[in-house]
Order: C-alpha cells, then sequence, then structure tokens
C-alpha cells in the first residue's frame, strides 16, 4: 500500500467510516493515481456512502493535501465505457452550468464548477459568494439539480463537493445582517 493510500485509509477511519459501517456499507482505497485523485470502492447499500460523498471528499482533502479528487465506485466499475460517458456527462453539465446557471449567480458573486462524475452522479463545488452560503443547498437542490436533470437524462444525482466551512464571503450569511 503505498504512503498516500496509507494515508486515506487512515483519514477515513477517523472521520466517515463508521458512518459509512452504521449505513451496511464498507469503503477501501482501490488506488491513488499519479495526479492525486484517489478511488474508493464503496460495497453493500448505495445509499452507505453516495450521501455522504462530499463529506467524504472534505475529510480526505482536508487530512491529505496531496489528493486533489476523490472517485467513488462500486464492484466491477470503473471500465473505459464508464470513465468516456463520465467524461462526456461532466462536460455536458459544464456545458449548462456555463450557459444558464453561472450568469445568474454572478449577481451573487458566486460560480458553479463541475469537478467530476461518475455513473451518473456530477459532482459540483461552489465558489466565490456561494461557498459557504446559507442557501446554497437550496440553491442545488431546487434549483441546480432539477436543471439539470430536465437537460441531462443520464444524471442519477448532483454531489455538492464544496468546503463551505472554508467560505470566507458568502452572501447569504447569518454575519451580514
Amino acid at each position: 500500500m503505498s504512503d498516500l493510500a496509507a494515508q486515506v485509509t487512515a483519514a477515513l477511519e477517523r472521520s466517515v467510516l463508521p458512518s459509512v459501517i452504521a449505513r451496511g456499507g464498507a469503503i477501501r482505497v482501490a488506488g491513488v493515481g499519479a495526479d492525486g485523485v484517489v478511488t474508493l470502492e464503496v460495497t453493500g447499500s448505495p445509499g452507505a456512502a453516495l450521501p455522504l460523498a462530499s463529506r467524504i471528499e472534505a475529510a480526505v482533502r482536508a487530512a491529505v493535501p496531496g489528493i486533489t479528487a476523490v472517485r467513488l465506485i462500486t464492484p466491477g466499475r470503473g471500465t473505459t465505457e464508464s470513465h468516456a460517458r463520465a467524461a462526456d456527462l461532466s462536460d455536458a453539465a459544464r456545458r449548462v452550468l456555463d450557459a444558464e446557471v453561472n450568469p445568474a449567480i454572478a449577481a451573487h458573486h458566486g460560480h458553479v464548477a463541475v469537478t467530476g462524475a461518475d455513473h451518473g452522479w456530477i459532482r459540483i463545488r461552489l465558489d466565490g459568494g456561494c461557498q459557504g452560503c446559507s442557501l446554497a443547498e437550496v440553491t442545488i437542490r431546487q434549483g441546480i439539480e432539477p436543471l439539470l436533470r430536465a437537460r441531462l437524462p443520464a444524471l442519477t444525482g448532483l454531489i455538492d463537493v464544496t468546503d463551505h466551512e472554508a467560505g470566507t464571503d458568502p452572501f447569504f450569511s447569518p454575519e451580514k445582517r
């Protein structure tokens, strides 16, 4: 096991692994790429880890600085064909966001970026005034996700990987009252 893989395993054990196990799942490091992308294999119930995907990515990236992104896969997945579909879905989502969402949220000094896609799940990161905004979840679930679902039939769901606690100037914040 590489040093980065060992660090990721330790970070998972300290943070999110108990929650995944309690939900009926398991998670292990399947590999770490030279580009800093760690692939985690999730077994058991899909509902065990996927709802925690943003928390898993945030915990791993905070604990292991060499990690640039986290991919969740299930056993037997991850073929070249699925990578091509994920790239197509990611590109299509990026085009929709750039054309229809980012111009609207720019008024709040915000921006949405696609960080990746796997098996129909698109990972997004909110930046600027959207990072840490108290209405970010509402914007995602009632605005961005329905729009992407209407435009992208292959979409399974949206995962917010934003580190909202690191937001320095959220548009809607209790401190701005």
